[in-house]
């Protein structure tokens, strides 16, 4: 087994660029990862169309894909504890961009679910693995901006997706054609990170991973850890939430506020995409900034802009059907405050998990986000969405629910701000005790 290079450090307060090849490379492969799976929410709608789905099934289409997701990801984040995490990320590539072109080619709504089970798995083999390296390669004091220059990749994958797919399906006049544009980039990017070298486990502590032996019973232990419990039940509501916003808020411009799918998906890019890039690189500074004094000050960040994007939301919600430029206005500032989540939360992971078990922390964190938020958030919405429709058809005297499609998800959607108003009790609850876990976590480390 080829022996993991040794990373040294600049000191926190030198000047050097925390910008690394690998970090550069991890943003991509995570760019890949969002794009890839806001393509189906992008063409919901063709999709729904042609192969006669209720917005429950069309829900099921992200749903499926998150199950697979987070069961995939604890075996794959245990692998990722010990093996080999570049090469681990590069094979996941190779399965998820090739399995993105066959949901292109699904002729039926069984063999499209079944392709995007298939993304699921190689996806899963991802982010355990780039979390675990990111904690290897940045000390405590940096990791809100590595983590955020790493989580740029969502926005801008889904900024990119919402700004691009639905140009090219119309171009190409078929939903297919952006599943297959999708593959060729992901495969490039494979064989970078088979090439990559994988930092030396706990070089960002200091620690000598050969000091540190297996952790008997690992998930146990993990849940004991009571910080970790509260962001566990934090990353559900927040997914919750995110997973609901992304499947169904292009249907809901184009049924409510009547746009067709270029403009609707361009609209979603700037309230789910660009207002990322302000949220994570501007949260992220503050964050390590506020850990400097205090484990807990950074998550009390993630409180605060995750309480204030609840009502927002329920403000964008409210013109239902009314002024598109308010909904997109409301909607998007409300979604700039919520991506303080990943910064004040993703680091927090780290300040309380030994080196050895992050990516397995990190696998049981995504678990329960997606096994439990991501899943429902898409299916329940989904379901809500056709029980109003149906019920407004009926107070209406008519069978068809066609017209009330768009009222029936506007209402559907309330659901939103109410996970962010959970997601940010869990997150304060989480603070009240990452003090104490993080001084336990370091004390372990010199044992």
């Amino acid at each position: 087994m080829t022996r993991p290079a040794t990373i040294t450090h600049a000191p926190a307060t030198g000047r050097t660029t925390i910008l690394s090849g690998a970090l550069v490379a991890l943003f991509l492969a995570n760019l890949l990862n969002f794009f890839d799976r806001a393509i189906p929410s992008v063409v919901a709608e063709p999709i729904k169309t042609e192969f006669a789905l209720s917005d429950l099934q069309l829900g099921l289409v992200t749903s499926a894909f998150t199950v697979v997701y987070a069961i995939a990801g604890l075996p794959l984040g245990r692998l990722a504890d010990r093996g080999n995490r570049p090469g681990i990320i590069g094979v996941g590539l190779l399965v998820w961009s090739g399995l993105t072109a066959a949901t292109g080619a699904a002729g039926n709504y069984v063999l499209f679910i079944l392709a995007r089970l298939g993304v699921g798995v190689g996806e899963a083999a991802f982010t355990p693995a780039a979390n675990s390296m990111i904690g290897d390669l940045y000390p405590a004091d940096r990791r809100s901006r590595a983590v955020g220059i790493f989580m740029l990749g969502l926005p801008v994958g889904l900024m990119l997706a919402y700004f691009t797919v639905g140009r090219i399906a119309e171009t190409f006049d078929s939903w297919r054609a952006p599943f297959f544009f999708a593959a060729v980039p992901g495969v490039v990017l494979a064989l970078v990170m088979l090439r990559m070298r994988d930092p030396e486990r706990g070089a960002a502590e200091q620690v000598s991973t050969t000091d540190s032996g297996p952790v008997p019973n690992p998930i146990r232990h993990l849940l004991s850890i009571p910080t970790l419990r509260w962001l566990i039940l934090a990353g559900l509501t927040f997914n919750f939430a995110a997973y609901a916003v992304n499947s169904f808020t292009v249907p809901l411009l184009m049924r409510q506020y009547e746009l067709k799918l270029t403009s609707a998906a361009v609209l979603t890019g700037v309230i789910v995409g660009l207002t990322g890039l302000f949220g994570l690189l501007l949260g992220a500074r503050y964050a390590d900034r506020a850990s400097a004094t205090s484990p807990r000050a950074r998550l009390t960040i993630g409180v605060v802009t995750t309480a204030a994007a609840a009502p927002l939301t329920v403000f964008a919600l409210m013109q239902n059907g009314g002024s598109v430029a308010a909904f997109t206005a409301l909607f998007a500032f409300g979604w700039l405050l919520a991506y303080g989540f990943y910064i004040s939360v993703y680091p927090a992971i780290h300040d309380v998990v030994v080196p050895r078990l992050r990516a397995t922390a990190t696998a049981l964190f995504f678990a329960a986000m997606y096994l439990l938020g991501g899943f429902a958030g898409p299916v329940v919405v989904g379901g809500l969405s056709d029980f109003f429709a149906e019920r407004a058809a009926e107070s209406a005297g008519v069978q068809d629910v066609t017209a009330f499609a768009g009222d029936g998800l506007n209402s559907a959607m309330y659901l939103v701000p109410l996970m962010l108003a959970l997601t940010a009790v869990f997150i304060h609850l989480a603070a009240r005790r990452v003090g104490a876990d993080s001084a336990r976590m370091h004390a372990s480390l010199t044992e």
